[in-house]
């Protein structure tokens, strides 16, 4: 098989690319702006990296949609406070762009695998969110928060009529709030562009207080990223057609805790880590206002629950890691980043001066 990952140094892209080249004989094609994280992979004979933009490489991404059997378009904007900054940009590449090569998809009759979000369910009132019947409920068009759930909702409607009328073969996943190493760079971080986790990683290893929007009681269910890859794994290599026009929620529902607890949690394995700074100060909690976090008009859901039935029941699929040990090994992953960058970048200085 071949498989052609656009954005494969994010991520989903570097980690799924890792589990296919330990794993199968499959041949892996990746697009992507940089190549930091996979760069450990490039030797690989079986993976073939290009350096290159989605928005401007065209002809390589339909020369490759062509080229290959399953093709998954992982480039998108998926953080928060973006989709308040820049929500003409988040919707140019996370819809308009991905729309191309889902087209090219039909054109070649290829197996589009693509990520939809948690996102699209919005303010959902149901305790467990089904991919077959759940509402998605979202706010009023002046909260930008939800340029980013609009446009994958779009794009989700969009390649389901294809599938319907121009007979596309298609899976749609949903990831809940995936998180582990590599989620985001701490650099990331810096520049408020990354998701909470490794925000708040950021912030203590700058001595810096960890935010809490709202006094924190949103829930979210984390699921590790491993797990994620073992979905994604579970549809590349699936037998029959049973997962053809299907969606599936990929999803701990065990791991269900308010943002508030994530914070805590990562605290207590920060303390308790061997490689913990001893020139940083305690990491401390501090909450603040939605609007003075992200800006006039945020609106936000309390939860965020997947059911997760229909992946066990054809993919044969569930999460296996704890959030504990989740936040645990990532918690390791970027205490190791850290100490190897001390001397590459201005945490050091950022950390002396907290």
């Amino acid at each position: 098989m071949k498989v052609l990952i656009l954005g494969v140094n994010g991520f989903i892209g570097h980690h799924l690319t890792r589990r296919i080249l330990d794993t199968t004989n499959w041949e892996v094609y990746g697009m992507d702006l940089s190549s930091d994280r996979v760069k450990p992979l490039l030797d690989n004979k079986r993976f073939h990296f290009s350096e290159g933009d989605i928005s401007v490489n065209r002809e390589w991404i339909e020369l490759h949609v062509k080229k290959c059997d399953a093709i998954l378009p992982l480039v998108a904007i998926a953080t928060p406070k973006l989709y308040m900054k820049e929500p003409v940009r988040v919707f140019e590449l996370d819809f308009e762009e991905n729309l191309k090569v889902v087209r090219h998809c039909v054109n070649y009759k290829k197996h589009l695998i693509f990520p939809s979000t948690s996102e699209i369910y919005g303010m959902c009132a149901d305790e467990e969110f089904d991919e077959d019947k759940s509402n998605i409920v979202l706010g009023p068009i002046r909260n930008q928060r939800w340029i980013y759930s609009v446009s994958k909702q779009l794009l989700d409607r969009v390649i389901w009529g294809y599938g319907q009328k121009a007979g596309l073969k298609f899976t749609i996943f949903r990831p809940f709030n995936w998180i582990g190493p590599g989620l985001d760079s701490l650099n990331a971080a810096k520049e408020g562009s990354s998701r909470v986790l490794t925000q708040f990683m950021w912030n203590i290893l700058t001595g810096k207080p960890l935010h809490i929007v709202n006094g924190g009681g949103q829930r979210r269910c984390f699921t590790y990223i491993s797990d994620g890859v073992d979905g994604l794994m579970a549809i590349l290599s699936h037998k029959g057609t049973d997962h053809i026009g299907e969606i599936f929620n990929f999803g701990n529902p065990e791991a269900d805790l308010s943002i508030r607890e994530l914070a805590e949690t990562l605290i207590r394995h920060y303390n308790a880590h061997p490689m913990k700074p001893k020139n940083l100060p305690a990491p401390r909690i501090e909450e603040v206002s939605e609007e003075t976090y992200y800006g006039k008009d945020y609106q936000d859901m309390l939860r965020r629950k997947p059911a997760v039935h229909k992946a066990k029941h054809i993919l044969g699929w569930e999460p296996k890691v704890s959030f504990d040990d989740a936040i645990a090994m990532t918690v390791d992953h970027y205490l190791k980043i850290y100490h190897e960058s001390m001397s590459e970048t201005d945490l050091e200085d950022n950390a002396e001066v907290a």
